[in-house]
């Protein structure tokens, strides 16, 4: 669910304007679970651009608060979230950690970086959400260390059903800045991409996992 439409917008024209959303239906991306994709997002990108990065940090804080109150703990999913992540807990003047997708092989062995006690609230803050299966990793390994976890919040989410099923099975709240509706209105409105390209890119989300097969 998109916290506000207002801020999908601006949020959208923003990665847009910095190349963080890179649109190619003629020459399609391979994502890491072998689907093709005529579109691939890189949030990473905005902790390159400080006005941008600030909006977002605020942004993510201000509704995080008015959701989820002020939680003990902040998280990110590593890697794209922990800068992002680490922002927000800074602007809000909490704690943060971060989890990675296993345990080190090493050392102490550590999936979750950072100091976190039994039962302490933890908001999850995560940078791209497609399926939501590297996100819920991380919530089951933080309600494996005995956290209460309040609830996600993502800078964008393609919006795919079996996110919304994964989310839901797992009984967690999903709150995003920008969806790929958002996006692609926007890019269309702003004439980042033609119309052939749009119905390429509507194609795409109607059937991510067999088109371009």
């Amino acid at each position: 669910m998109i916290l506000d439409k207002n801020t999908a917008k601006k949020t959208a024209e923003l990665l847009l304007q910095i190349n963080a959303i890179k649109l190619k239906p003629e020459n399609p991306f391979t994502w890491a679970s072998g689907w093709k994709s005529p579109i691939y997002c890189d949030n990473r990108i905005i902790l390159s651009y400080p006005v941008i990065r600030n909006y977002v940090r605020e942004e993510m804080a201000k509704h995080l608060e008015a959701i989820y109150g002020k939680p003990d703990v902040i998280a990110g999913v590593a890697t794209g979230a922990i800068g992002i992540g680490a922002l927000v807990a800074d602007y809000l003047g909490l704690p943060f950690i971060y989890v990675r997708p296993e345990p080190k092989s090493h050392g102490r062995q550590n999936q979750i970086e950072g100091k976190l006690d039994e039962n302490q609230t933890v908001v999850v803050i995560e940078d791209l959400i497609s399926t939501g299966k590297s996100s819920l990793n991380a919530v089951r390994a933080l309600k494996d260390a005995e956290a209460n976890v309040k609830g996600m919040l993502a800078v964008f989410s393609y919006g795919f059903d079996i996110a919304e099923q994964n989310f839901d099975e797992e009984g967690i709240d999903l709150h995003t800045l920008c969806d790929y509706e958002h996006l692609i209105n926007q890019a269309s409105h702003r004439e980042y991409i033609r119309e052939t390209q749009l119905n390429t890119l509507m194609e795409w989300r109607n059937n991510p996992s067999q088109w371009n097969q």
